[in-house]
């Protein structure tokens, strides 16, 4: 067991400040491991918990909506995988690759223009289907 269950989080701002990956695995010892009749404190370090893994995942999903397109993934399958209707697999990525194209690294786009052209062209070949 983590440390989730000895130490209770209530409050968004906390369970936000730990490690994606332990936010999972407290969340799941919290609802697996936990008391059966759960505290007010119980309840709503898990509702903390569930959040900050909610937003943190949000976050996370464009770039890996973009991994799965530069691996080859056509827009249907991330649909599929993401449970996401496929205009809104684009409407995100595309937000994402706005504001990757616009941050310089190195005096380079953190991503690759061209690589988003391609993947681009591919989305409109794909609607033409």
């Amino acid at each position: 067991m983590t440390d989730a269950l000895e130490s209770p989080l209530v409050r968004f701002a906390d369970a936000e400040q730990r490690n994606p990956f332990r936010l999972l695995l407290d969340l799941y010892d919290r609802t697996v491991g936990g008391p059966a009749a759960a505290s007010r404190e119980d309840i709503l370090a898990e509702q903390a918990l569930a959040a900050a893994v909610v937003s943190w995942w949000s976050r996370w999903q464009p770039a890996s909506i973009h991994a799965a397109f530069r691996a080859g993934a056509n827009l249907a399958d991330i649909a599929a995988a993401t449970g996401l209707e496929p205009a809104e697999v684009v409407r995100r990525w595309q937000r994402w690759t706005d504001v990757q194209t616009r941050l310089i690294i190195g005096g380079r786009p953190a991503v690759d223009i061209e690589e988003i052209r391609t993947i681009r062209r591919r989305l409109r070949a794909e609607a033409a289907r």
